[in-house]
């Protein structure tokens, strides 16, 4: 459920709305309850953003009474009733419409580091001052009274004024809230990037000091008893699983690329969970063509490039897909493994097949960090690839004679993303900057022109034209077996089709008889 709240009046939606028919509801079965927006709501008010990050925390009735209202009102889901938490959908809306109905809460950690390793009280005598006081950050530890006439905040730990300031800092002891879950500090991270704030001192001292958490390994002893014995196996497991940090670098770096690679960057993030990254930093390159400087300021204005007037001009209201964005973050990962320092003086710092090597590289730290779990955002790793793979297509030779069968396979592609692969090389060259200042786009125009050459062939302009004959018709047709030559022909009457030599399927079958009795490929 999304809503826009920029103020008191706007709170209004919540009393005037069907959805939220259950917030009154409540007060006329329990009148002793306390009914609270809380949380990212409150936050996305003062910012003025629209919000779908909708929390209740209600007090004063029973877990079980709570529940039995909730059900007959609408659906519940019960994954969070352990915990006093009810994921609730009011009679009539979709699942997309949840929202969270708590009671208060206290938490009672065991300092691990896991946001499971915690003893949770839910009661509803607790306070909302109780239930704040538990919370990361302060901007997120804010509540609003729903069932007063009068709207006011509840903010216990100043977080309007960090708002105001432009301000994540922890509530309370920033250490203590990192020990209670260490990836509080990825969010912290996660929230300038969104919001555009930044993290104080203490708690980014907190971060860095604690970073390297992120990989801690927690062992637990599990005993297994049979009829005649039992046996005890210690197990191991990620104090923070990579399912959580993807979910955050994921977020991070869709909202704000060139943030997210600073904050990962100079809190040890990198360090932790993509280490290999590090070694672009002071990776050296041929400063006639790379007078920006070394591997890791190259990618760092490649990324910044992504955002700037002039991809946005040329790509008009086109959105960048995560994919993008992490194929730019990695695209010469390959680099610094490949590097080969001249011989003479007329050679020249060279990256030999770094494109495949880093679409390598790439396709392993993805699947390590889990990169595709995440619902929504997860990436596809496949495309990810194929984009580092093909990362320098516009500097394999003349474009004016490039084949137009290869710059279909490469642009026009509709199971890899061809457009991103465009976005790439525009953002690559960007970054490409040479001793003369001026990044050189000629290839890449280029290409671009003969794009719109083929385009011309298809009639409706959006689309290439279908191919004339495929392969079933191809092996009937001249009694050919099933084989790797079925590919190669399909291959030759594109091209002739796609260079408007021919345009009919009789055109393509009279073709293909003259090329087989002409060639060798027959035999």
């Amino acid at each position: 459920m999304k809503i826009l709240i920029k103020n008191n009046k706007d709170l209004a939606i919540l009393k005037k709305d069907k959805f939220f028919n259950f917030i009154k509801k409540i007060k006329k079965q329990f009148p002793a309850s306390k009914i609270y927006l809380v949380g990212g709501a409150v936050r996305d008010m003062l910012l003025k953003r629209e919000t779908q990050d909708l929390d209740f925390v209600v007090t004063g009735i029973k877990a079980e009474d709570l529940k039995k209202f909730l059900s007959k009102n609408g659906q519940v889901n019960l994954v969070g009733q352990t915990f006093g938490v009810f994921k609730f959908i009011p009679k009539g809306y979709k699942h997309s419409d949840q929202v969270d109905i708590a009671l208060p809460r206290k938490d009672f950690s065991f300092k691990t580091g896991a946001y499971k390793d915690v003893e949770i009280q839910s009661s509803p005598e607790l306070s909302i001052m109780d239930d704040l006081s538990r919370r990361d950050f302060t901007i997120n530890a804010m509540a609003i009274r729903l069932d007063k006439q009068k709207i006011e905040i509840i903010d216990l730990f100043g977080g309007a004024k960090d708002l105001k300031d432009k301000k994540i800092r922890a509530v309370k002891a920033p250490v203590e809230r990192f020990q209670e879950d260490y990836s509080r500090m990825l969010r912290a991270i996660r929230f300038a990037c969104q919001l555009n704030l930044q993290i104080e001192d203490k708690t980014w001292k907190a971060i860095k000091t604690k970073i390297s958490g992120l990989n801690k390994i927690k062992r637990q002893a599990i005993v297994s008893t049979s009829q005649d014995f039992s046996v005890q196996e210690i197990k191991e497991a990620r104090v923070v699983p990579y399912e959580v940090m993807a979910k955050e670098f994921l977020k991070s770096f869709l909202a704000n690329s060139v943030l997210a690679f600073d904050l990962y960057d100079k809190s040890g993030s990198f360090l932790e969970i993509m280490p290999e990254i590090l070694k672009m930093k002071n990776c050296p390159q041929p400063k006639n063509y790379h007078a920006e400087g070394d591997v890791w300021e190259h990618t760092r204005i490649a990324l910044q490039s992504l955002t700037s007037n002039e991809f946005k001009e040329y790509f008009k209201k086109s959105t960048n897909s995560i994919e993008l964005i992490i194929a730019t973050l990695l695209h010469d990962i390959g680099k610094p493994p490949t590097l080969a320092m001249p011989d003479t003086t007329k050679d020249r710092i060279r990256f030999n097949n770094h494109d495949a090597i880093g679409a390598d590289m790439a396709n392993k730290i993805c699947k390590r960090l889990k990169l595709s779990s995440p619902e929504k955002i997860g990436v596809n790793v496949k495309k990810i690839t194929w984009l580092i793979k093909e990362h320098l297509i516009l500097a394999r030779g003349d474009i004016s004679k490039m084949k137009v069968s290869t710059i279909v396979k490469y642009f026009f592609n509709k199971t890899m993303p061809s457009k991103d692969l465009l976005k790439l090389s525009f953002a690559d060259i960007s970054a490409t900057i040479p001793v003369s200042g001026k990044p050189n786009f000629t290839d890449f125009f280029e290409m671009v022109a003969r794009m719109e050459q083929i385009k011309k062939i298809s009639k409706n302009k959006k689309s290439l034209p279908k191919i004339l004959l495929n392969g079933n018709q191809i092996m009937k047709k001249f009694k050919l077996p099933a084989g790797p030559k079925i590919g190669v022909l399909l291959n030759i009457v594109r091209e002739e089709q796609l260079n408007l030599k021919i345009k009919t399927t009789k055109q393509a079958i009279d073709f293909l008889k003259k090329y087989l009795n002409e060639s060798p490929f027959k035999n």
